[in-house]
């Protein structure tokens, strides 16, 4: 039996969490957490509040948003026409499949993200693979969307998601957040919550799951003053970066943050700063330092709304190097977006010391080829693209030929660019936004898996005090003399102080430390 095999037998057996809906069969992708596992979990997710919230409380907050979000969110951020995944169907018994995942398994190949359907369904048809499930042969693959869909009230009209992260709620109350505290950059937001994904097939327990808890932190800056004043540049990363994955070189590097910015490595210094808190986070809910590192996402493999993603992976026993944490650099990919779709101008203003002169590119809308692309909704595009910096739209039309804003993709046809001289006492922005994410359960997991042991064919779970579930335990020797009544009061007395304490006093001391 694997270590896996028995972390997960543990789990069910200790109550730390099993698969849901079990009197029923169960439903792949979704977890109950049972007493102990529901506080592993909690103590998990303060621990990440101590790292990222309270350890920052200077510019960071937290605060909470719904789980159900209106269609035109996630039509802004682009997750409807993004957040997709490739399927493949078998043709004999109806079996659904991911099929990067399956052709991973069956043919051992990588680096599959970037690939299109087409070349997905080569790969099967080359190679000959077939339905794990029957042997069956398999269909064409297609795109799956990830987003769980819903009505809001009673109006079928009215499409909501279940969000798959809660970052959304964070850039759409972003300007609510800023005024409340008192307009001030950097600004992090923070939030913990609920999201869900509607994997077409998850299939390795805790690892892959459909509802899962979300630690989340949108960190919002002046793109112009981007350093970092509470980064150490001496720390070390354990990273394998863009040019080692592109040649399929995996082994990490260890570089200091210093070096792995003036080489360009890591492009934002915030984004730094999260990647050292997040090595500390995860060695102090006991995954060591050599057991954990940060592989880069490469272009075709990044998620749409990010510049540069590194993924935080730790070494588990059965599925290898698993992602715990994303590392996103997402500019102002989200905010534009939002402003694009909703009309609101989410820019920051900030006053200078005295007038300066400033050059800069002043979009122009060309309306008669908007209106011909965009139809009714060209005003919307074109009031979007004056409050863009035209500088920015400039280099985005220049280096990828067109400039997203959410939905709306803008090609140089659209826009006129005019460099203007103009005296200014200060400027209006677009904040940048560094993005560390991770997930609970994952965690849970993780933190399991390095602190499970056998002993003369005892079962330890050593984990880190502070995140242990039971803090203290309180048996008395033995049922007699006394005994019972004063451990009694030691339990009282410990519990009084706040701690979680188990008291038992059924059967013989070995059985009870078993």
């Amino acid at each position: 039996m694997s270590v896996a095999d028995r972390v997960m037998e543990l789990a069910r057996r200790r109550g730390f969490f099993w698969i849901s809906a079990e009197l029923y069969g169960g439903v792949s992708g979704f977890l109950d957490f049972g007493p102990l596992g529901k506080l592993l979990k909690r103590k998990i997710e303060e621990k990440w509040r101590q790292w990222f919230i309270v350890k920052n409380q200077e510019f960071v907050v937290e605060i909470e948003t719904p789980v159900i979000t209106p269609y035109k969110v996630f039509e802004a951020s682009g997750h409807v026409a993004h957040f997709t995944d490739y399927m493949v169907e078998c043709l004999k018994c109806g079996r659904k499949f991911r099929a990067d995942h399956l052709i991973e398994e069956q043919a051992g190949l990588t680096g599959l993200e970037g690939l299109s359907e087409a070349e997905l369904s080569s790969i099967i048809r080359e190679r000959g693979l077939k339905c794990p499930e029957c042997a069956g042969p398999l269909g064409e693959v297609k795109r799956f969307n990830l987003l769980f869909q819903t009505t809001i009230g009673p109006y079928s009209e009215s499409i909501g998601f279940a969000r798959p992260e809660a970052a959304q709620g964070m850039f759409t109350t972003f300007s609510r957040v800023y005024n409340a505290m008192r307009n001030r950059l950097p600004l992090g937001i923070a939030q913990i919550g609920k999201v869900m994904r509607n994997e077409i097939s998850p299939r390795q327990g805790p690892i892959r799951l459909r509802e899962f808890t979300i630690m989340e932190l949108e960190l919002f800056y002046d793109p112009e003053d981007p350093k970092c004043p509470v980064l150490d540049r001496s720390e070390v990363l354990r990273i394998v970066p863009e040019d080692r994955v592109s040649k399929k070189l995996m082994e990490p590097i260890e570089v200091t943050v210093e070096e792995a910015l003036k080489t360009g490595v890591v492009l934002s210094e915030w984004t730094a700063y999260f990647m050292v808190l997040a090595q500390k986070f995860i060695q102090d809910i006991g995954i060591p330092f050599e057991k954990q590192m940060f592989i880069a996402k490469l272009p075709q493999e990044r998620a749409h709304y990010a510049s540069q993603v590194y993924d935080q992976v730790v070494e588990l026993e059965k599925w290898g190097w698993v992602e715990v944490s994303g590392h996103a650099f997402r500019t102002d990919y989200d905010l534009r977006g939002h402003m694009a779709s909703s009309g609101e101008d989410l820019r920051v203003y900030k006053q200078l010391s005295s007038e300066v002169e400033v050059e800069d590119y002043e979009v122009r809308p060309v309306l008669e080829a908007l209106k011909e692309d965009f139809g009714g909704e060209a005003g919307l595009v074109a009031n979007a693209l004056k409050m863009m910096p035209g500088a920015r739209v400039l280099e985005e039309l220049e280096s990828k030929g067109f400039f997203e804003m959410g939905k709306f993709r803008v090609y140089r046809r659209h826009v006129e660019l005019v460099k203007v001289k103009r005296k200014v006492k200060g400027r209006r922005f677009i904040p940048f936004v560094a993005e560390p994410s991770f997930g609970a359960e994952r965690l849970v997991y993780a933190a399991m898996e390095h602190a499970f042991k056998e002993k003369e064919g005892r079962v330890i779970l050593s984990l880190p005090p502070d995140i242990a579930p039971i803090e203290v335990a309180v048996f008395p020797l033995v049922n007699r003399n006394g005994l019972p009544e004063k451990a009694r009061e030691v339990y009282r007395a410990l519990k009084d102080r706040g701690l979680l304490v188990e008291y038992d006093d059924s059967g013989s001391i070995g059985r009870r430390y078993a």
